[in-house]
C-alpha cells in the first residue's frame, strides 16, 4: 500500500529527478502514488535496471554508481511501462525520447558578484529564442546582447519558455519537461551560458514559466501520479491539482522547479504565465507558497529575485503583501494599458478590444493602473477587477506590443503592418515614459515588419488538426480569415527578426528614437518608474485626441509628456501651471525620420492664465523638462497624487 503522511512545507530540497551524489554515483528520486514498482533502467550496453524504494509521501528512491554525464535513462513503472524522468533536467532526444543525467555544476560561472536589481530599473525586452537569431539557439543571442544593451538600452531580457517542449518550433507553453531546457536550443549549457553572459553584461534574465497546465505531447505525468485535475478547466488543458487529494507533492514539484532555476541558473526573475488559469482554494494559495520560497531562496544566495504574473483578473490582491491579505508577488502585467492604447492607435474594436477604445481609458490605465476596477465589462458581460490604486507603479509592467498580443492575431502582424510610421513613435512613447516597467516585443525597438505567428511542430497529426481548428475558433470572435497552418514550417520561418537597419532608414530612425527615449528615461527620475510619492498628473485633449502627462519624482524637474492620436495636424491649448518649459525629445525630429514641417517648440511658455497654444504634427510625440529656474516652483501645484483632468 502506498504510503501516505503530511509533509511539512518548509522542506523542499532540490532532489527530485537524478541528483549526483559524487563523481559516478546519482541518487533517483520520482514521486509515482500510482505504481507498486518503479525501476530506474539506466541505458547502457547492460542496460542496468535498479529497483527504487518507497519513501514516506509516495517518492521512490535509489542510487546508481558508474554513471557519468550525457547517460540515458528512463523509469520502469510496475515492471513494464517506461517513461522519462518528469524532473529530467535534459531531454536530448526530444518529449518521448529517454532522459538524460546532466553535471549542472561543469559551467565555470563568473557572475558570482552579481545581485541583481531592485524591480524598479527593468526596462524588459521579450524574445522567443527559436526566432531571435537566424541559428535559434540560446548561445546565438550571446552576440546580441551588447546591440541589446547600448544600441537598445534594455536592462533585462524576457525568455518565452524554454522547458522541453514537442519538435523543434514551438512557442513553449506547450512544454511537458519543466526542469528541462529546450534541447534544440542548446539545452542546459547552452541556458547557462546565456545567462552568465547576460550578467557579464549587466543584464537580468526574466525567464517565462508554465505552471498554469502542461502541454498534451509528451506529457506522462498522470502515468506517476495524480498531477492533474478534472474540477477545473483550462483553455489550454487540464487544470494541475493544486488543491485536491495528494495536492501537496504536486505543489512541491512546482516550487521546486520555481527554485530550481533560480539557484541551477541564476534567473532573475520569473513571469508566470496565464495565472488565472492556476486554481487553488487552499487557505494558503500556491502563488503566495510560490512567491514566499522564491523570496526565501533568494535571500539565501543574497540576490534580489523578483516573481511577476500574467493576469487576466485585474485583482490587485496577486501583488498586494501578505501581510494585507494578498499573495506578496512582486509585479503582474497590465494587459489594461496595452488595449487600451492598441484600441487608440489601431481602431480596433472586435473581441475584446470592445472594452476599450476611448481616450479616458489610456488615461485611467495611467492613473489607476487598471482600467477596469469593478465596473462592467461590455466582453465579459459583468462587473470586472478591483482597485489597484494602493499597489506601487513598479509592479506593473506595461508594453504597446508582446508574443501574445501579436502572435495571437490571425496573421501575426506588428503594430508596424498597422500603423504609421509616426504613430509607432507615439506608441514608443506612450510606453517608455510610462510611470509603470516598460517591455518590448524583440524587434519592436526598430518596427520589425516580419509576423510573429503561432507555429508547432507536434508529432500527432490528430494534435496538429486539433490546434488549427482552435485557432480558428479563437479568431471568429475578431472576424479574422485566413490564418496561416501553425505546423506549417513556413509559419515558423516567416516569424524570425530580419532587420534591414543598414538599408531602410525609417527602422534605423525608430531605433533611435527608441534609444533616445530609454537614455533619458534612465537618466531623469521624472522619466524612470515612478515611486508612490512622484506625481503623475494626466490631461485629456478629447477634439485634439491628445493626452498630457505631468511627471515629477520628488524634488526634482518635472516633464511633461506630450501625445496623441490623431492622422491630422491641429492646434491645441495646453492648460498647466505657469513657467518655462524646454523642448527635451520631439519625434518630427530628422534624426527620427520626422519631416520637421510642425516642430514642438523650443520653449513652451505658459504664462499666468495656465495656458499657451501651440501647432501639433499629425501624432505628436514631444517631452518638455522643466526649465532649471522653475525647478520647485510648481511642487506645491503638482502635488495630490493621481489625477485626470479633462478639456
Amino acid at each position: 500500500m502506498p504510503i501516505r503522511s503530511a509533509r511539512p512545507s518548509s522542506d523542499r530540497p532540490l532532489t527530485l529527478g537524478a541528483t549526483w551524489i559524487d563523481a559516478e554515483t546519482v541518487r533517483f528520486r520520482v514521486w509515482s502514488p500510482y505504481a507498486e514498482s518503479v525501476a530506474v533502467r539506466v541505458l547502457t550496453e547492460r542496460l542496468d535496471i535498479v529497483p527504487l524504494t518507497r519513501q514516506d509521501f509516495d517518492y521512490w528512491e535509489g542510487t546508481v554508481s558508474g554513471l557519468r554525464p550525457g547517460m540515458r535513462y528512463r523509469y520502469v513503472l510496475n515492471q513494464s511501462l517506461e517513461r522519462p524522468d518528469p524532473a529530467s533536467r535534459w531531454q536530448p532526444d526530444g518529449v518521448h525520447g529517454p532522459s538524460a543525467i546532466v553535471k549542472l555544476d561543469e559551467l565555470l560561472w563568473t557572475d558570482r558578484h552579481w545581485t541583481g536589481f531592485p524591480l524598479e530599473s527593468y526596462i524588459i525586452y521579450e524574445l522567443h529564442t527559436g526566432t531571435f537569431t537566424p541559428e535559434g539557439t540560446f548561445e546565438a543571442i550571446i552576440p546580441r546582447l551588447p546591440y541589446l544593451r547600448d544600441e537598445v538600452g534594455i536592462t533585462a531580457i524576457e525568455l518565452m519558455p524554454v522547458g522541453q517542449f514537442p519538435g523543434a518550433r514551438n512557442w513553449g507553453y506547450d512544454g511537458t519537461y519543466l526542469f528541462a531546457p529546450q534541447s534544440t536550443y542548446g539545452g542546459p549549457s547552452g541556458l547557462q551560458r546565456l545567462v552568465d553572459a547576460c550578467h557579464a553584461h549587466g543584464l537580468a534574465v526574466v525567464l517565462d514559466v508554465v505552471y498554469n497546465h502542461l502541454g498534451p505531447e509528451g506529457n506522462y505525468l498522470g502515468d506517476f501520479g495524480p498531477y492533474f485535475t478534472d474540477r477545473y478547466r483550462t483553455p489550454w488543458g487540464n487544470a494541475i491539482n493544486y488543491d485536491g487529494p495528494d495536492s501537496d507533492q504536486v505543489r512541491d514539484f512546482v516550487i521546486s522547479n520555481a527554485i530550481y532555476w533560480i539557484r541551477e541558473y541564476h534567473i532573475d526573475a520569473l513571469r508566470l504565465d496565464a495565472i488565472h488559469g492556476i486554481f487553488d482554494f487552499s487557505a494558503k494559495h500556491i502563488l503566495q507558497e510560490l512567491g514566499e520560497a522564491v523570496h526565501t531562496e533568494a535571500t539565501r544566495l543574497g540576490r534580489q529575485v523578483h516573481v511577476i504574473a500574467e493576469s487576466d483578473l485585474n485583482d490587485s490582491r496577486i501583488i498586494t503583501s501578505i501581510r494585507k491579505g494578498g499573495y506578496g508577488l512582486d509585479g503582474q502585467w497590465n494587459d489594461d494599458f496595452h488595449h487600451a492604447l492598441h484600441c487608440l492607435l489601431t481602431g480596433e474594436r472586435q473581441g475584446y478590444y470592445q472594452d476599450f477604445g476611448k481616450l479616458e481609458h489610456l488615461a485611467m490605465a495611467y492613473r489607476d493602473r487598471f482600467v477596469y476596477t469593478g465596473q462592467y465589462s461590455p466582453f465579459r458581460r459583468r462587473r470586472h477587477g478591483n482597485s489597484a490604486k494602493h499597489c506601487a507603479p513598479s509592479q506593473f509592467v506595461v508594453c504597446a506590443q508582446n508574443h501574445d498580443q501579436i502572435g495571437n492575431r490571425a496573421q501575426g502582424d506588428r503594430h508596424s503592418q498597422l500603423i504609421s510610421f509616426e504613430a509607432l513613435k507615439v506608441a514608443q512613447l506612450a510606453v517608455l515614459c510610462a510611470p509603470y516597467l516598460p517591455l518590448l516585443f524583440m524587434g519592436e525597438e526598430y518596427g520589425e515588419t516580419a509576423p510573429f505567428l503561432y507555429f508547432i511542430d507536434h508529432g500527432d497529426p490528430q494534435l496538429i488538426e486539433a490546434v488549427r481548428q482552435g485557432r480558428l475558433r479563437e479568431f471568429a470572435a475578431f472576424g479574422w480569415e485566413n490564418v496561416p497552418d501553425p505546423y506549417d514550417i513556413t509559419s515558423f520561418e516567416r516569424s524570425r527578426l530580419n532587420p534591414r537597419l543598414d538599408t531602410d532608414p525609417q527602422q534605423r530612425a525608430l531605433l533611435n528614437w527608441c534609444q533616445v527615449l530609454i537614455r533619458h528615461r534612465k537618466s531623469m527620475p521624472s522619466l524612470g518608474t515612478a515611486r508612490p510619492s512622484d506625481t503623475v498628473r494626466v490631461r485629456l485633449y478629447r477634439r485634439q485626441k491628445v493626452i498630457t502627462l505631468y511627471r515629477q519624482a520628488r524634488h526634482r524637474e518635472a516633464a511633461l509628456i506630450v501625445f496623441g492620436f490623431d492622422p491630422q495636424p491641429q492646434s491645441l491649448t495646453i492648460r498647466e501651471p505657469k513657467g518655462t518649459w524646454i523642448c527635451l525629445l520631439d519625434s518630427q525630429d530628422g534624426q527620427f525620420g520626422g519631416t520637421e514641417e510642425v516642430r514642438a517648440p523650443q520653449s513652451l511658455r505658459i504664462g499666468p492664465d495656465g495656458t499657451t497654444q501651440v501647432a501639433l504634427p499629425a501624432y505628436p510625440a514631444w517631452v518638455f523638462v522643466q526649465s532649471p529656474d522653475q525647478v520647485g516652483l510648481n511642487s506645491s501645484t503638482a502635488s495630490g497624487g493621481n489625477i485626470i483632468r479633462r478639456e
